[in-house]
Parts: C-alpha cells; structure tokens; sequence
C-alpha cells in the first residue's frame, strides 16, 4: 500500500483536492444561492436540492469545460508551435507529428510497447491521438452540459421576474452564455500562455515543468 500510494500521489492527491474543492463549492454555493432567495423573499433550497439544480450544474461545468479545453488546445497546438527556450515546447527541430520510429509505432515499436502502438491500421491511428479525442470528447459534453444547465438557471431567473423563459437555441446566442463561457477560456489561455513564457527564465528545482536550474535561457525542451 504504501509503495502504491508514493508511485501514484500526484494523482491521488489532486484526486483529495478535487473532492474537497468540489464539497467546499457546493456549501459556499448553496449558502450564497439562499441569500440570494431569502433577500428576494422566495423559498430556500434544501442542500440535496441545491446540488441537484441547475444553478450547481452550471457553476461546476463551466469550469470543467474550459479546464478541458484548456489541455486539449496545449495538447494539439505544441504539436505544431513552437516557443524558444520553452519546457513546455519540443526542440526546435522537432515540429509536426514525427516519424514512425521516433514515436516508436508499428514495426518500431518495443516489446513494452501499447498492443494499439504495434497493430497498425485505423487503431493505431487513432490511439496516436487518442489523448486529444478524449479531451476534446469531454471539453464538448462539459460545454453542453454547461449549455443546458445554463439555460435552465437562466429561465428560472426569468420566471422569477415575470418574464417568459426562452428556447436553448436562443439562449447560445444570450450574452449570459457567452459571458460564462469567455470569462473562464481568458484565464485558462492567460495561465498557459503565462507558464509557457515564464519557464523560459524561471526554474522550479525538481519540477519536470521546469528546466534545470543550470540549463540556458534558449534551451527549449528540456525537462528538470
């Protein structure tokens, strides 16, 4: 147990992090969602209810949408763009998507290799950007779910001012959604782009984010 918890603690504890993040948000949101009803003088919502509303769901997608999106654009773009003295681009002599042997697929491939890296074909096709689909698959269910939660919150806020609710086809073109929607994307292109410039002079010692402390300003690509 112990040696499988030290081999596999950087996932475990984002995985504790997560979960206390996720209850920490839920409480705050359900306490701030009931200041909002009480001062408009409707009815409270019951914490089982709040996490079954739309108000939680959008609250929570919104942000899983973007965070996915986030990886998944970082995970195509530095396979073609490069950033000079970078960790976080490959050496400059290394764009595009490589050769069959420097990825070590079909006849390249080792012993230890995937079984999907030595088959061939339409499967090792697409295991070869299997990560990219997978990221990109949940960045577009995340971003629908936002959408329907987002909608359903919008035309309850309606409802409770009198006004008629509106279809979701409309309400993908309402600023609420847009506003949602871009206020998270800026952050996530803000802090990617900020960590991949900012490693070209910083170091973290230890870090594989980071250069060796030691290693020049220009080197691209490597890894502490």
């Amino acid at each position: 147990m112990h040696r499988f918890i030290k081999e596999n603690s950087l996932s475990i504890v984002f995985a504790l992090l997560f979960v206390a993040a996720l209850a920490g948000q839920a409480f705050a949101g359900w306490q701030q969602l009931n200041d909002e009803l009480f001062a408009e003088d409707l009815h409270q919502l019951s914490l089982g209810r709040y996490l079954t509303s739309a108000d939680f769901a959008v609250d929570v997608t919104e942000n899983w949408q973007s965070e996915y999106l986030q990886f998944l654009l970082y995970i195509v773009f530095t396979v073609w763009l490069l950033q000079r003295g970078s960790p976080e681009s490959k050496p400059l002599h290394k764009t595009g998507e490589e050769s069959d042997e420097a990825q070590k697929v079909g006849d390249h491939s080792r012993d230890d290799s995937p079984r999907l890296a030595r088959v061939g074909g339409i499967r090792t096709a697409l295991y070869s950007r299997s990560l990219g689909i997978v990221m990109g698959a949940i960045f577009l269910l995340s971003w629908l779910v936002q959408s329907v939660a987002g909608w359903a919150a919008y035309n309850e806020t309606r409802l409770q001012q009198l006004r008629d609710p509106i279809p979701w086809g409309s309400y993908l073109m309402n600023a609420d959604f847009w506003a949602r929607t871009l206020q998270n994307w800026q952050s996530e292109f803000l802090a990617v782009g900020s960590m991949a410039v900012l490693a070209i002079y910083l170091r973290q010692r230890g870090s594989p984010e980071s250069k060796p402390v030691g290693a020049p300003h220009d080197a691209t690509g490597v890894e502490g």
